[in-house]
Order: C-alpha cells, then sequence, then structure tokens
C-alpha cells in the first residue's frame, strides 16, 4: 500500500471526483440524476430551480498553483495490426456544462461546454506574470 495509500487507477479518480462534484451540486440546490449504467456521454443531469435540465460531464482538473487544468474531450486508444493509435473526442452537441474537481484546492467548477476549448482547458487561479487579461478564464467564475 505504500506511505500514500494505495495507487488509484483513472476509473477511481474519477468515480471520486464524480462523488465531490454530485454532493456540491446538491448542496447548492441543484437535483442530480445520474443514468443507468456508463454508456451516455455524461455523467449525470442537473436540474435547476426552474426546473430546467443540463447534461454534465464530470473531469478531474489538476492544479500547479497558477491554474487548474483539465481536458474537455474524452480520450480513447485502440490498437490495430500491432500499432496503438490514441485520440479524443470532444462533447459538443452531447453536453451543455462540465463539472470539474480539483482534489488539490477541493473546488468544484461548473463550466457551459461553449466556454471549453477541444483539446485542453484551463481555468487560472491567480493573474498570470505579464498581467494578460485577454482570453482568461477565471477560476472562481466558474466555482460552485
Amino acid at each position: 500500500m505504500g506511505l500514500f495509500g494505495p495507487k488509484q487507477n483513472p476509473k477511481a479518480i474519477g468515480e471520486r471526483s464524480q462523488a465531490y462534484v454530485t454532493a456540491r451540486l446538491l448542496e447548492v440546490g441543484y437535483n442530480v440524476l445520474t443514468p443507468y449504467g456508463d454508456n451516455t456521454r455524461y455523467d449525470m443531469v442537473i436540474e435547476d430551480a426552474d426546473g430546467k435540465f443540463y447534461r454534465v460531464q464530470c473531469k478531474t482538473g489538476r492544479s500547479n498553483g497558477n491554474y487548474i487544468e483539465f481536458t474537455p474531450a474524452s480520450l480513447h486508444y485502440h490498437t490495430r495490426a500491432g500499432k496503438t493509435a490514441h485520440g479524443s473526442r470532444p462533447y459538443h452537441g452531447q453536453i451543455d456544462y462540465f463539472a470539474v474537481y480539483c482534489p488539490e484546492n477541493r473546488g468544484v467548477y461548473l463550466i457551459p461546454i461553449d466556454h471549453a476549448g477541444v483539446s485542453q482547458m484551463n481555468l487560472r487561479l491567480v493573474p498570470t506574470k505579464n498581467k494578460q487579461e485577454k482570453g482568461v478564464r477565471w477560476a472562481k467564475d466558474y466555482e460552485l
């Protein structure tokens, strides 16, 4: 097991993130519905106070202290003729929000799909060294 506990596989990490996201969404007043099985492109559906429903994909973000980074696409690997290839599949048109849990600060962030890129997204925690503001996505603007 080691000093820091058992090594976590990606599925366990994702499940833990989804649990934190679910708890936070419930705390702030959303109803949370989960689909049966894991064949949907979304992890949950949330209902707001007006009775509107939104599809949500949970992600685990990682922070270096300056920003939180996550991948707004699903990654997949396949082997054909002995060669392994990888690719990504974006979520546009299949979800409404990303819900990102960051273990380093235990924050939960709700990001509209239209605010996310297709390969990588950063949520800024502190100002950039050159004080650039244009195009910066501030974590505080998405935090639940």
